[in-house]
């Protein structure tokens, strides 16, 4: 993985999403229901409702995703009034691209317009070797799951201008669609490591992680979906209990809490200790590897001792690491470690004998850190003043 997303990064005093009276949410969610929020089991029980044959789910379920329509009224096989029936009651999520830019390197970052004006950001990422553990003939996509981040994470971009809501469930499963028809490409791989903290939207990132993977949806392997997380152990274990074998990223950044807890607020919520409890229980329950990540900060979290933290952290929870030079961002002071630095931080990792990869960044040129380019974009009044936007811990 490269760096052009934010490792996403909540802090909540009082609990594990956002809480009331954290910010003015910008925009809400949309008024109908999605039809690609629904899991064609889901579709089936409304169907039925309306008095139509069980056949009928897997019908819309192929004209959505195998025929990629747009509307109720391009499923020429449904019946007239039913057709005008689901458009009555549900809707086609309408992700408009704004804009796009394509870097040297062949990264291709898209801004798109929900039906309530918000914006996000999803991102197109060609092969790399070895990406969490998978191949490297494929085309990753870097989805959201919220609208901006309530979190604060001291390195990120996504929160500078505040948290408005979370996604639903079909306009993340519609960011795959929309980015396979703009650009071309079939999504080989897809990582929930946009904007938001995916886990604190848990209920709709699960439902479309389903979507995603299921024959009758997009059908992508659970194996190459992985979920990125700042640190929320409760649901970390969660995750643990659910049949899906979809990989585990952790934004961890700081191996003690000390470091840590300079660059991401969560870890007063959820400290190291009780963060690598919920990773050990994960890998208990899955039997499979976890991934840190870990963006190098100059001065911060790059320094030899720095670095014979994270492998003793690393081989206690048999994770695999990371490393992500730290992608500028206006507005922001972190600098990159020069190289040599960098070199001598996984030169510690190798002598300690953990499985570790350093990801010198694509998209540093389109500005493709998570959340730069919605942020040029927006005019200067959508931007929440930090205080009132949600970023705890500041």
């Amino acid at each position: 993985m490269i760096p052009l997303f934010c490792q996403t990064n909540p802090f909540l005093p009082l609990g594990v999403g956002p809480q009331v009276g954290d910010a003015a949410p910008m925009s809400t969610a949309p008024d109908r229901l999605l039809i690609k929020s629904l899991t064609l089991d889901e579709v089936g029980e409304r169907l039925r409702a309306l008095g139509q044959p069980a056949y009928r789910a897997k019908q819309v379920a192929q004209w959505i995703y195998g025929k990629r329509a747009k509307s109720f009224a391009e499923m020429s096989d449904l019946p007239a009034g039913l057709r005008q029936q689901l458009a009555g009651e549900m809707t086609f999520s309408g992700l408009e691209p704004i804009r796009t830019l394509g870097s040297k390197d062949t990264t291709l970052k898209y801004l798109f317009r929900l039906d309530d004006g918000a914006l996000i950001e999803s991102v197109l990422i060609p092969a790399s070797p070895a990406l969490y553990g998978e191949a490297s003939d494929r085309r990753t996509l870097c989805v959201s799951t919220q609208v901006g981040c309530a979190y604060g994470c001291k390195f990120c971009a996504s929160g500078l201008d505040g948290w408005s809501r979370n996604l639903e469930a079909g306009e993340i499963v519609d960011q795959v669609l929309r980015v396979e028809e703009l650009s071309g490409e079939k999504i080989n791989n897809i990582v929930f490591m946009g904007m938001g903290e995916p886990l604190a939207n848990y209920a709709n990132l699960m439902k479309a992680v389903t979507i995603i993977n299921a024959p009758s949806g997009i059908g992508l392997g659970a194996r190459h979906i992985t979920i990125s997380t700042s640190g929320l152990a409760p649901q970390i274990k969660q995750l643990a209990e659910q049949p899906l074998q979809v990989r585990l990223a952790i934004s961890l950044h700081g191996a003690t809490d000390e470091v840590r807890q300079q660059i991401m607020p969560v870890n007063r919520k959820y400290p190291l200790a009780v963060l690598l409890e919920a990773c050990e229980f994960y890998t208990q329950r899955k039997k499979q590897w976890l991934t840190f990540e870990y963006i190098l900060i100059e001065g911060i979290n790059d320094r030899p001792e720095d670095a014979r933290a994270l492998a003793r952290v690393a081989r206690k929870v048999k994770a695999k690491v990371n490393c992500i030079p730290y992608n500028l961002v206006e507005g922001l002071e972190w600098k990159r470690p020069d190289e040599a630095r960098q070199d001598a931080f996984m030169a510690v990792l190798e002598a300690a004998r953990i499985p570790a990869t350093i990801r010198r960044e694509k998209g540093h040129d389109i500005a493709a850190a998570c959340g730069q380019l919605r942020r040029q974009t927006m005019p200067d009044s959508d931007k929440i003043p930090l205080q009132s936007a949600g970023t705890h811990g500041n």
